[in-house]
Formats: structure tokens, C-alpha cells, sequence
């Protein structure tokens, strides 16, 4: 799909989302990719961590931060996505790892195992305002970057879809948590649930109310 529009609200949001690859395109960059996390703040699970590269002059209709569109237009740009990429990857980040490193340096371990894990090697990696050492590649770091990057918005939507079905399953397994809802984080039906019926093997153990539970169980 060619990168046309026909509003003038239209042509103004691909300016904005394509700015960032334009002007690297501009420097000699050829092959930019976008990195983008979804479950950081969550209480169980994984984080998905997902990198994409977009052709050159590339529109989807609809592209934002994936937390800013309905489910349903995810599910329907993740397809669009995966089908007209140049390359994706998405690599899951273990609980273990997020216990043992924390969560900031195990997403950023994911960052660059997803950019390791595409078929093709970008010049440059663009990410959602954490600085990462992709080694020989270079990083530019943009706040807000699942907003004002094409790429970026491109790799939160695969992330996001990707971690919000394996939360439709943890609901089947554990139904009282209300997972398919709140995907993990911190809702008031989790916390009393949690509260009721105590962590699952998906909680994170590093991450409060189930640390506190465990150290109060350790010294009663």
C-alpha cells in the first residue's frame, strides 16, 4: 500500500508518524527498524518485547500507539502488519528473567533479542524512549516513540497482540483474576483476587502485593 491520503487530518498523522524515518532515510539509513514492549507494568507474565521494519513510503490506515486503538483495529493492523513488514520478530521476556534482573534490564535484554532475532540486520533501531546498545546498529531513542513513529507504533500493536492472547488464555486457567480484562496489571478485581486466592505460577514474585506476601509468609 502506497503511502496516499485524501484529508488533510490524515496527511498531517503521516507526517508526524513518519518524521523520524523520513529524516533517517534522509541520512543514508535504509533499513529502519521500530522496538516496542507490551506487559512492562504488569503483575504476571511476560513482557513481549517485538521489532519491525516497515518498506519505505508505507501507510496503514489507523497505525497509532497500540494503546490508543480498540482491539479490534489491533487485531486487524497486526495482520496488515505481519503481511507487509520487510521483516518482524517478537521474543518473550521469562518471568524468571524479570525477577532475577528486573524489569527495565530484562526488557532491555528483549530489545536486543528482538532485534538479533530479524531475518534482515537494520542500520538503525528506533525505541520507545529507552537507550539500548544494539552493538554495531545504531539506536535512536524517541519519547513517545510508539506515538510519533510509524515503526515503533508498528512493533508496540505486534507486542501488544501477542501478549493480549496469551492473557485470553491465562483467563482460561484462572478465571477469578479476571486476565482476559485486565491483562495483568494492577486492576482492583486482580488485587482481590490475589488478596483471596493468593498469587498463580504467572505472578511476577518481585512485584508488590505478591513480594510483600511472600516476605510476610517467610517471617510468620
Amino acid at each position: 500500500m502506497s503511502r496516499k491520503f485524501d484529508e488533510d487530518a490524515d496527511k498531517l498523522r503521516v507526517n508526524e508518524l513518519y518524521k523520524f524515518e523520513d529524516a533517517a532515510r534522509s541520512e543514508g539509513y535504509k533499513l529502519i527498524a521500530g522496538v516496542d514492549e507490551a506487559g512492562r507494568g504488569s503483575l504476571v507474565g511476560p513482557v513481549m518485547v517485538a521489532a519491525v521494519i516497515l518498506p519505505p513510503n508505507f501507510y496503514i490506515a489507523k497505525l497509532d500507539d497500540s494503546k490508543k486503538i480498540s482491539a479490534k483495529v489491533r487485531e486487524k493492523l497486526f495482520d496488515e502488519i505481519k503481511n507487509s513488514a520487510i521483516a518482524y520478530s517478537c521474543v518473550e521476556v521469562s518471568i524468571e528473567e524479570i525477577d532475577t534482573l528486573n524489569v527495565y534490564q530484562a526488557t532491555l535484554q528483549g530489545m536486543i533479542r528482538a532485534v538479533e532475532n530479524l531475518p534482515i540486520k537494520p542500520d538503525l533501531v528506533l525505541t520507545d524512549a529507552m537507550k539500548v546498545d544494539f552493538g554495531d546498529i545504531d539506536n535512536q531513542a524517541i519519547i513517545h516513540g510508539d506515538r510519533l513513529s510509524a515503526s515503533i507504533a508498528a512493533a508496540s500493536i505486534i507486542a501488544k497482540v501477542t501478549r493480549d492472547r496469551l492473557a485470553d488464555e491465562w483467563s482460561k486457567i484462572y478465571p477469578q483474576y479476571g486476565f482476559d480484562k485486565n491483562r495483568g496489571y494492577g486492576t482492583k478485581l486482580h488485587l482481590d483476587a490475589i488478596k483471596n486466592f493468593g498469587e498463580t505460577e504467572i505472578h511476577r514474585r518481585t512485584f508488590n502485593p505478591v513480594k510483600s506476601m511472600l516476605e510476610n509468609r517467610k517471617f510468620t
